[in-house]
């Protein structure tokens, strides 16, 4: 099968013609780049996921990472793709020239970042964790610290990993147990596990970077004293060599999938001698933590684009192909079959994938800007864009992990049986979607997020600021004559929007957080479809102000395609925002006040 897993047109028309990439060159931090050096880096990027990624896409999920002589073996490929992005500095991209980085802005970094998700998202994982742990270091740590660990990691020699989750706290990091005791040597012991820790130990690398939470001997109960510290399966010894830390790799976990890259159970200080160093100021680790956790929460929303991406253009092709059938208006049984891509429903399928991964893919590379301008922009603008960043988030993560497992059953609906055999890559698309609403925080705990803290942060000025940002793209929409209908739906749903979330806050000071918060995560798909079709009004617009002048008749098709598709949106997903908004009014308790033992036979 051939290897088309993105569209290079569709990334380029986000990136030039609705999100203006090259504005940000015209801000000294970004102003050593241009519009053909970006294009160039893309290239690049295409050519790395053709030739490097996609042939091991298969093979890394068929042979499986083992646990053997107490190291995780993984596929060979893994130490060649670490090796070659960081010499190649895709793995230091974002990272300030002054510090030996490429200082990409986030948003071309991050497009690059998609393709090679798209290609091979396992293996796409070692290195996204790497450039996580290094930047964490790098904020908060030492120098010491960052002399003796960043360099190897940016050069993919070393691994970097975040290891959280404990056997009894995952979600619930206050009841973490890992705990840290202080030396006089100015290092740390640490004893304790930890569990579902991606990367956290494979033969691919040199060495492993764990950065870990855990709890100093006496420091206060709950995440007030949760501290945050660099714990290497190897240190560094007196003679500049590596040994071994006393970290140990109790158990490997066989996954549904997403299996080229190992998920490990971890034991620590087994021997008494797991030696952890303190990142910044104890009891802070949370906060520092939450860095490196944002970032990944909005990587996991492009990482689910990247793969339901794939799997469109999957089976796009195989709709294209595949000859079945007669149309209903041809009842002659002489008539040859025509492809399945003529018949109505298979439209309908692969308008929704499109819909949903073209969606998706505009909110994230929305996300990327936002991060660029709060990087460039005075006090008061970077302010704004933290905002905006911070109520997007959860709907960046939650949107994509969700409803592109549903756009990836529908391309594998599309191949109908063989859609179902591994002969073609839906069925490993689908397999590995699915582990998006889980990592990273669970799509229960990004609807808490976005309900019971982003709307309420300051003040509701978070909220505030996305509806201006909607109302901005509204009164833009409302000068062309093929969006205003377009632009008064998206206007009465924000309205919805607005006035369910004012019912919902008087829910909570009526009947308190327990009933408030029980739909949150239908109020978290209620705000996420309003998102995407904020995003598409977005896209309608860049293809009003250039669709009329498209000389080639591949541009045509192209802008032609994109309104079917903004159509298909406003007319098939923005309605079920009415459901939604139904059920979140009215707030009966019903799941709060079922009694488990109701649930008994």
């Amino acid at each position: 099968m051939a290897a088309k897993f993105i569209s290079e047109r569709n990334l380029k028309f986000l990136l030039y013609e609705v999100l203006d990439a090259e504005s940000l060159t015209g801000f000294e931090y970004y102003q050593e780049h241009n519009c053909k050096m970006f294009d160039m880096v893309l290239k690049a990027a295409v050519k790395l996921a053709k030739d490097l990624l996609w042939p091991v896409f298969a093979e890394m999920d068929r042979n499986q990472p083992e646990l053997a002589n107490g190291e995780v073996q993984v596929h060979p490929s893994v130490r060649a793709i670490m090796k070659q992005f960081g010499e190649g500095g895709w793995i230091t991209s974002r990272v300030p020239i002054d510090l030996g980085g490429e200082q990409l802005p986030h948003l071309i970094a991050d497009a690059c970042d998609y393709i090679f998700q798209a290609a091979n998202y396992s293996a796409t994982a070692y290195l996204g964790l790497t450039v996580g742990a290094a930047h964490l270091i790098e904020s908060f740590g030492s120098q010491m610290l960052y002399d003796t660990y960043v360099p190897s990691m940016y050069a993919g020699l070393w691994q970097g990993t975040m290891a959280l989750t404990e056997p009894e706290a995952g979600s619930s990091l206050s009841d973490i147990t890992t705990m840290a005791e202080p030396t006089e040597e100015g290092y740390y012991l640490l004893k304790g596990q930890k569990i579902f820790i991606s990367a956290g130990d494979h033969n691919g690398v040199d060495n492993i970077v764990h950065l870990m939470l855990a709890k100093i001997v006496g420091a206060p109960p709950g995440v007030k004293g949760i501290s945050l510290f660099v714990v290497p399966k190897k240190r560094v010894g007196p003679d500049g060599r590596l040994v071994p830390n006393d970290v140990a790799t109790s158990g490997v976990y066989h996954k549904l999938g997403y299996r080229g890259c190992p998920i490990v159970q971890l034991s620590l200080g087994d021997k008494n001698d797991c030696r952890g160093w303190l990142v910044g100021t104890p009891h802070s680790g949370l906060k520092y933590m939450f860095q490196m956790m944002n970032s990944a929460r909005v990587g996991v929303g492009l990482g689910a684009t990247s793969m339901a991406t794939a799997a469109y253009y999957a089976a796009l092709e195989y709709a294209k192909t595949r000859r079945q059938g007669r149309k209903v208006s041809q009842k002659d049984p002489k008539r040859p079959p025509v492809p399945i891509i003529e018949h109505a429903d298979v439209k309908r399928m692969l308008l929704f994938q499109r819909a949903v991964v073209e969606g998706s893919l505009s909110l994230l590379m929305q996300c990327s800007k936002y991060l660029d301008l709060q990087l460039v922009l005075n006090s008061e603008e970077k302010e704004k864009y933290n905002l905006l960043l911070e109520i997007l988030t959860p709907v960046a993560k939650t949107y994509p992990s969700e409803m592109g497992i549903i756009a990836i059953s529908q391309g594998l609906q599309c191949l109908g049986g063989s859609g179902y055999c591994d002969d073609y890559p839906l069925e490993q698309y689908f397999r590995d979607s699915r582990i998006h609403p889980i990592h990273e925080g669970t799509t229960g705990i990004q609807a808490m997020d976005l309900l019971g803290r982003k709307v309420l942060l300051q003040n509701g000025r978070a909220l505030s600021l996305y509806g201006e940002e909607l109302q901005a793209t509204i009164t833009a929409a409302e000068k062309f004559a093929e969006l205003r209908e377009f632009a008064r739906q998206l206007r009465a749903a924000l309205t919805e929007l607005q006035a369910v979330t004012q019912h919902l806050l008087s829910i909570a000071q009526q009947k308190g957080p327990e009933v408030f918060l029980a739909d949150a995560t239908l109020y978290l798909e209620f705000f996420g479809i309003i998102t995407i079709a904020w995003q598409w009004l977005r896209q309608g617009i860049a293809v009003q102000k250039a669709g009329p002048h498209a000389a080639a008749k591949a541009d045509r098709n192209f802008y032609q395609g994109k309104m079917f598709t903004l159509r298909y949106f406003f007319g098939y997903e923005l309605p079920r925002t009415m459901g939604l908004a139904q059920r979140l009014m009215n707030n009966d308790g019903l799941t709060v006040e079922m009694q488990t033992a109701f649930f008994n036979d």
